[in-house]
């Protein structure tokens, strides 16, 4: 078990990706801290399979765009598991809607690069200092944060792109003190992401061209997360990795 003891907190924890992480997260002996915002089922059906695998974990509602919300969630964690975060992965966030430019006002603006971003900043800063030499904190960019993203992402892609900045800005600060910050950039995953912002002819044709010829699994993603997460990425930080199957080459 890879992760043995270490205490976890996966913003966006309860659904699609964020499942599998923290399922996986458990199944290597991690402590997660299961956060969600809104689908409290999906949170509860999250913890009751980490349970049923022997894995220990705990959900908390928190909106993690604020400050308030934050301090929730990392109280939560203090008062189940003690005053240290070994990981921290920053998962929540979304892209609201498709709009073209004309479309986007600022309103839509500062919200998705709310949810995107600040969510990020917000939680790096309250779990930082909670952090030792080990720690390791895991970032959701995406394949749109390098290439613009599809009709209508703009905003959403952005958020992405600077979310990668972050992360390399993060790993310079936090490398002194041992701490690891890394991103991923998934493409193509098969989540409720995709059946609500993608059409299924599009979802055909990037698997099509993607030259392992299929979607993601979110459990793979899982899996990369539970790598960057253990001391088997002892020497990787600042890095942006993509998991698309080859779609796109950095």
């Amino acid at each position: 078990m890879r992760l043995n003891n270490k205490v976890a907190i996966v913003t966006g924890g309860g659904r699609d990706i964020g499942r599998d992480v923290s399922r996986v997260l458990a199944r290597e002996g991690a402590k997660v801290v299961i956060n969600f915002a809104n689908n409290e089922a999906a949170a509860a059906e999250t913890l009751d399979s980490i349970r049923a695998a022997g894995g220990e974990a705990i959900v908390h509602r928190a909106d993690v765009t604020t400050a308030a919300g934050v301090a929730s969630l990392v109280a939560a964690a203090e008062t189940a598991y003690g005053d240290k975060v070994d990981i921290l992965v920053n998962l929540a966030g979304g892209m609201v809607e498709r709009r073209p430019l004309a479309d986007i006002d600022e309103d839509f603006f500062d919200k998705v690069m709310t949810l995107n971003l600040k969510s990020a900043y917000l939680m790096t800063r309250a779990v930082a200092p909670l952090m030792s030499e080990g720690g390791s904190i895991i970032n959701f960019a995406s394949l749109a944060g390098r290439d613009g993203g599809g009709p209508g992402a703009a905003i959403y892609a952005t958020s992405k792109g600077a979310l990668m900045t972050f992360t390399r800005a993060m790993a310079k600060e936090l490398g002194p003190k041992g701490v690891r910050v890394n991103s991923l950039c998934p493409g193509m995953i098969a989540t409720s992401f995709h059946d609500i912002f993608t059409k299924d002819e599009v979802r055909a044709a990037v698997a099509a061209s993607t030259p392992l010829r299929r979607q993601g699994r979110p459990e793979e993603v899982a899996e990369t997360v539970a790598y960057l997460a253990s001391d088997a990425a002892s020497f990787v930080t600042g890095v942006n990795l993509d998991i698309n199957g080859g779609l796109f080459f950095s």
